[in-house]
């Protein structure tokens, strides 16, 4: 791992984590860590020839994990006749406060606007970033044109994976064929496929019906976005992905029939992998009946929440690594940007918070519960993550070398999610209420104590958390296309040639 990757301010002290529990996604062990310019450069039990005036954070009795990444997140985005609330500058605070130390964002073009043009404006706006970022690029439209920008994205603008939205008729939907283009282009230059999986013309077709009969409200939303447009959707993009023998990524897989379709192609030997957001797996479709459509609009999101069986078989996909990766897809608006649907439930901005709490929830309600065990829970936060984009072990692992973006939770330590003491720029929490173990009581990023939480008896006292993170520190981290996931891909399209 070259060192180069960490050094965002030599003159940094050396920060010494001593005595925790260090968990990666293959190991378990207690150790003291060493952070020096960025990056960890000492592992092992009672560390010995420190640096001067190195400071020292006691971790006994706590666990100390990689820094989460969020494969999955909205900041500032235009869209649907408006702008999310939360910048780079929010968004990213919001994230170290709940553990969270890169995020993977979307740089979504017009159709017909240039992908460098679009690739470029979305890195002036994370300038302001606390902590690492990169971007997927969606692809809203076909020519030669984009065919071209991608390789330049790939080639020189450290992009390895592409967008394609299957919803969204009128909008930013692509129809087949410029899905079977853009997989054919990204296999060429070694970048992975992602889908947003729901079909649009089934949306459309029931939305235009919901509305017919009168139905406006949030709760026409859900009834228009079944789950067999998702698990239709999903299984459209993974024939064309097995036909075109690239690997392929499905976002917020929401239901278990979607979940199947991935499971099966899995089990035909073919590369392909799946993403829950922590919303799925906690929050079930009974929000969008609620009687106040102020309450039930901010759950507007696609896909829409589901059956509590759904979130059930959320649960075992991850369990069994038919899932990889939990994410949010963070992308929040607020109630008076929600009422531009007041009578219109289509124009209603789809998009919901996460990206504060999805590592203390994933911690309660799967580690402290039983479901996963504390390495699984590293390796769907950060480590997948780190591995499908390919950006490990620079991220995704506590080892010599990499990135010095480290989370100290505290098992014993409980918070009550709430938006009067949230850090993100919302004035409300779709998980409002629910009080949960496993605390962020420290984020490090780059070696440097960006959040500490402030703690008596037990108790986190959240908005009072003491957050110390350098606006525009965050940097741009580049992905070199050609990752492990494509080794086999090459490998049985050599063969297919024989």
């Amino acid at each position: 791992i070259n060192a180069e990757y960490g050094g965002r301010c030599p003159m940094e002290p050396a920060l010494l984590i001593k005595g925790g529990c260090v968990v990666n996604a293959d190991s378990r062990f207690d150790a003291d860590i060493l952070c020096e310019n960025g990056v960890i450069t000492k592992i092992g039990k009672a560390l010995s020839d420190l640096p001067p005036n190195v400071k020292v954070l006691e971790a006994h009795g706590k666990t100390v994990v990689p820094g989460g990444i969020d494969p999955h997140t909205h900041m500032q985005i235009p869209f649907m006749g408006t702008i999310s609330t939360d910048d780079f500058f929010t968004g990213t605070r919001a994230g170290i406060v709940g553990g969270t130390t890169m995020i993977i964002d979307f740089v979504i073009p017009s159709p017909g606007q240039s992908l460098i043009k679009s690739y470029d404006l979305w890195r002036e706006w994370a300038k302001r970033s606390f902590c690492d970022y990169t971007f997927h690029v969606s692809i809203t439209w076909w020519s030669d044109q984009v065919k071209e920008e991608m390789g330049i994205l790939a080639r020189e603008r450290g992009v390895n994976s592409f967008k394609h939205f299957m919803a969204y008729k009128g909008a930013i939907m692509l129809n087949v064929e410029a899905l079977i283009n853009s997989f054919s282009r990204a296999k060429e230059l070694g970048c992975l496929c992602t889908v947003h999986a729901e079909n649009g013309e089934i949306v459309a077709f029931l939305q235009n019906k919901m509305l017919k009969n009168g139905m406006t409200g949030p709760e026409g939303h859900v009834l228009s976005r079944p789950v067999q447009a998702e698990a239709e959707a999903t299984n459209c993009a993974a024939r064309i992905a097995e036909v075109i023998q690239t690997p392929l990524y499905v976002v917020h897989c929401s239901c278990e029939q979607a979940m199947k379709v991935i499971s099966e192609s899995r089990l035909r030997g073919q590369r392909i992998y799946g993403e829950v957001l922590v919303g799925h797996l906690l929050i079930d479709d009974s929000v969008y009946y609620n009687k106040d459509w102020n309450i039930a609009a901010q759950y507007v999101m696609s896909p829409p929440y589901r059956t509590k069986n759904d979130q059930d078989a959320l649960w075992r996909g991850l369990q069994s690594g038919v899932l990889q990766t939990t994410a949010t897809d963070h992308c929040c608006f607020s109630l008076e940007q929600k009422k531009l649907g007041l009578n219109d439930f289509t124009k209603i901005p789809n998009g919901a918070n996460g990206i504060e709490d999805r590592m203390n929830l994933m911690w309660h309600f799967g580690v402290a519960s039983g479901k996963l065990s504390p390495s699984e829970f590293v390796a769907v936060t950060s480590t997948n993550s780190a591995k499908l984009f390919n950006i490990y072990p620079r991220k995704g692992t506590i080892a010599v070398g990499s990135d010095a973006d480290l989370v100290i939770i505290d098992p014993n330590v409980k918070r009550t999610i709430s938006k009067d003491t949230q850090w993100q720029n919302h004035e409300y929490n779709v998980f409002e209420g629910l009080t949960v173990y496993g605390v962020p009581v420290y984020t490090i990023v780059g070696g440097k104590v960006a959040w500490e939480a402030s703690v008596k008896d037990g108790v986190a006292d959240w908005k009072n958390g003491k957050f110390s993170g350098i606006e525009g520190s965050g940097r741009y981290v580049n992905r070199m296309p050609f990752g492990p996931i494509f080794d086999t891909i090459n490998l049985v399209g050599n063969l297919s040639l024989i």
